[in-house]
């Protein structure tokens, strides 16, 4: 009888199992690899950790683990793998991107507006490569934490999803989505709460106070959670000195260099030209990035969503065909007013990217994201092969682009044991990519299949079933 209960529980155990790796049809539909063992042969390898470029190189998949990777000549592939011939093309780790939103901007007449993306948004990420990421303040934060939970049933298909919560905010920008909070007595409870439905960190807005912050730290602190931040009435000094965990946006939304501001009050214009004023070997500039390495602040940096118009794409990276038409024509139209009268914006995106490397290069801690928001043009998916493409064409070397897009997201979120780099024992989070990344960056958009947890997900497929949707759903 005791034997008989022992094998019962065991093939329940089983049967749990596999039940968690059930996928609905609508999951499957994009689905292109799902066996036991799985080996590329002779692929190059840029593992994520920013050591040097493997070539010729094996790597084979047990279920959701990396089991064998190395040389062409050391590999024994197991006689049961489904062979995939990687001659040409590369493999990376899964993208682990920082701040992403479920949401797109959506204006109306003098109105700055955004709507929630909860279907096509997901697909996009994981067509782009994104295994893993941080949403960077949500709107809907109750169906953010339902997406996160349906992709990690195998009902929607998605990146696994750290949710943020609602912006905490002060009114002062009349966005509608956003709630205002009245006073500081507000903040704690809006962490506790948040906390206790399942957000794994926090964003803090433009007009807050310092005693907003403080609290907000304390009280995420507390429960081993994090606090992130696009600031305006606080300076990058005030927030770093009081504890917040990272910043967003590199430094293109530091108020540090303005004259005389004034104290918990936010005035982007004045911060902008004070910021676009200053000296790319700036004094200050250099003090204020000692100050925030010293302190561990880390910084997320999004320069898809800051791309110049003049000379580039209307949608970086190619992702014109996602949005709806009246959705693009929008975007169009300020694209085509814009062209030819953004040199000053260049001037800053080029600048604040130098800052940024070189906070990097002192090191800092920097991550990477997207903000799919700003004029329409950052859409999820896209903008994060575009952010990589970015960052290596402003003379950040390939190696270290991937380390920042992989392995530095997973430290931040507590998760470099099992993702971020390609490694034996790791969850099989990665990228097969039709071509050659060191002789051109741009190969990053011929991605072929996303593994996640060992799963092989075909990009393309999935970046077809929302052309023509991003602006409605």
């Amino acid at each position: 009888m005791k034997k008989n209960l022992i094998i019962f529980a065991i093939n329940a155990l089983l049967i749990c199992q596999l039940s968690a790796q059930n996928f609905t049809p609508q999951v499957k539909a994009f689905i292109t690899v799902d066996t036991t063992y799985v080996a590329i042969t002779n692929v190059t390898v840029i593992d994520g950790s920013g050591k040097d470029i493997k070539h010729h190189q094996t790597l084979v998949i047990k279920n959701d683990k990396i089991v064998q990777i190395g040389n062409n000549s050391d590999i024994t592939i197991p006689e049961e793998s489904l062979l995939i011939d990687g001659t040409g093309k590369t493999i990376i780790p899964g993208l682990v991107m920082l701040h992403e939103h479920l949401f797109y901007s959506k204006p109306f007449e003098n109105w700055f507006s955004v709507g929630q993306m909860t279907f096509t948004f997901p697909r996009l990420y994981l067509a782009g490569g994104v295994t893993t990421m941080r949403t960077g303040g949500s709107i809907q934060p109750q169906t953010d934490l339902n997406v996160k939970k349906w992709i990690s049933e195998g009902k929607m298909t998605g990146p696994k999803m750290d949710v943020t919560s609602p912006f905490i905010e002060r009114e002062g920008y009349d966005i509608p989505e956003l709630g205002f909070i009245q006073g500081t007595a507000e903040v704690s409870k809006i962490v506790n709460y948040w906390a206790d439905k399942g957000v794994t960190s926090f964003k803090v807005y433009n007009h807050i106070t310092k005693e907003d912050l403080k609290i907000c730290v304390e009280e995420a602190h507390k429960r081993g959670l994090k606090v992130t931040g696009h600031l305006c009435s606080l300076t990058y000094e005030e927030a770093s000195t009081i504890g917040i965990d990272n910043l967003e946006h590199g430094f293109m939304v530091s108020s540090d260099f303005m004259v005389n501001k004034e104290a918990d009050m936010c005035d982007p214009f004045e911060a902008r030209n004070a910021l676009s004023k200053e000296g790319i070997d700036s004094e200050k500039m250099n003090n204020l990035i000692d100050l925030l390495i010293k302190n561990g602040t880390a910084i997320t940096t999004t320069p898809n969503v800051f791309e110049p118009f003049t000379g580039r794409e209307i949608i970086p990276g190619g992702g014109e065909p996602a949005l709806a038409t009246e959705i693009f024509t929008d975007v169009k139209r300020t694209y085509d007013r814009v062209i030819n009268n953004d040199s000053l914006a260049f001037d800053l995106f080029h600048k604040n990217l130098i800052w940024v490397k070189r906070f990097y290069d002192k090191g800092g801690i920097l991550v990477a994201g997207t903000d799919p928001t700003g004029a329409g043009r950052t859409v999820a998916g896209y903008s994060n092969r575009r952010t990589v493409e970015i960052l290596v064409e402003e003379g950040f070397p390939l190696v270290d682009v991937i380390k920042i897009c992989t392995l530095n997201g997973a430290k931040f979120l507590g998760r470099e044991k099992t993702i971020g780099t390609l490694e034996i024992g790791k969850t099989a989070d990665l990228i097969l990519i039709g071509g050659n990344l060191e002789t051109n960056i741009r190969n990053i958009r011929n991605m072929e299949i996303v593994f996640k947890d060992g799963i092989g997900y075909d990009s393309k497929k999935l970046f077809e079933s929302v052309k023509g949707k991003v602006g409605f759903n």
